[in-house]
């Protein structure tokens, strides 16, 4: 019998086609990382007596309709692993709370490596696992979080890659770490990506200008230095990972949008330069969350 593994990713299902996504994409990292699967679903079940006191779990809860169809739907996802990866050790939960709440008590157990959720839900379980989880997960999680999009587009004969966005920040440490040992550990290209926008716009308002204003050159040259610094510690870390550096002009999450294809990892900060308290997530970090058709890392 095999040894028990000494990590788990975690992936949250709920019937929906952004889940069956996270599923397959969540078990082929798992056995990428030699690592465990759990596969979790949520059943939300209110109290009839009193809606105001919160959710209530009455004593026949598992002969309850919706904790059958969430085992009925564990019990599939884990079969279907089972054929895909039969070396991969699978462990399933229903959780008997609000979604976020089931994924964060996972991600914050020992061993927990790497959380993976659809960014919107369609299933019979009343949509669980929808945007707002991958959101709140991203901005408060232990661990890093990779959401998947709602609809997964294709790249046919396009090699994946892992697409890192850059500003400079200390909070954009842990991200690049984790995109250079992604990278490693799938054999693939890691493009690092930093954006940067002309301040002429900004300046109109402001009177007249100097000349130099209007110069876009040192502004690429400076979002170049800014990746170098960045990542030089980490090319010396790992030797063996090719890397493209790309400087554009655009809008932070733009640049990452437009550089990435379907097949490609896109890693950000959750919070980098210009982040403020209090938010879920950066505005970066949220607007690729919304517009990537592949997949999200956001590490905190």
């Amino acid at each position: 019998m095999a040894d028990t593994p000494t990590g788990w990713v975690v992936v949250g299902v709920d019937g929906s086609a952004s889940s069956r996504y996270a599923l397959e994409w969540s078990a082929h990292e798992a056995r990428l990382r030699g690592l465990g699967l759990r596969i979790v679903t949520a059943v939300e079940i209110p109290d009839p007596r009193d809606p105001l006191a919160g959710p209530a779990i009455p004593a026949n809860v598992e002969e309850l309709p919706l904790f059958q169809d969430a085992r009925a739907l564990l019990d599939y996802a884990d079969r279907w692993i089972q054929r895909v990866y039969p070396e991969l050790e699978t462990r399933t939960r229903v959780a008997l709370r609000r979604p976020a709440e089931a994924l964060m008590e996972a991600a914050e157990e020992p061993g927990t490596e790497l959380v993976v959720v659809g960014s919107r839900g369609r299933g019979t379980l009343a949509s669980a696992f929808a945007g707002s989880v991958g959101v709140e997960l991203a901005a408060h999680s232990p661990v890093p979080v990779v959401v998947l999009p709602k609809e997964h587009e294709t790249a046919p004969g396009v090699r994946e890659r892992v697409v890192l966005g850059v500003d400079g920040s200390p909070a954009s440490r842990n991200a690049i770490d984790f995109a250079f040992a992604e990278a490693q550990r799938r054999g693939t290209e890691l493009v690092v990506v930093c954006a940067w926008q002309p301040i002429t716009a900004f300046a109109l308002t402001m009177g007249p200008l100097p000349p130099e204003i209007f110069d876009e050159e040192p502004l690429a040259e400076a979002a170049q230095q800014t990746i170098e610094e960045a990542i030089a510690d980490y090319r010396k870390r790992y030797p063996d990972v090719s890397v493209t550096v790309r400087t554009v002009r655009a809008h932070p999450a733009a640049g990452l949008l437009e550089t990435a294809t379907p097949a490609d990892l896109i890693v950000v900060g959750s919070r980098g330069r210009g982040g403020f308290r209090g938010l879920l997530l950066g505005s970066v970090s949220q607007a690729v969350l919304h517009g990537a058709r592949g997949p999200v890392a956001v590490v905190r």
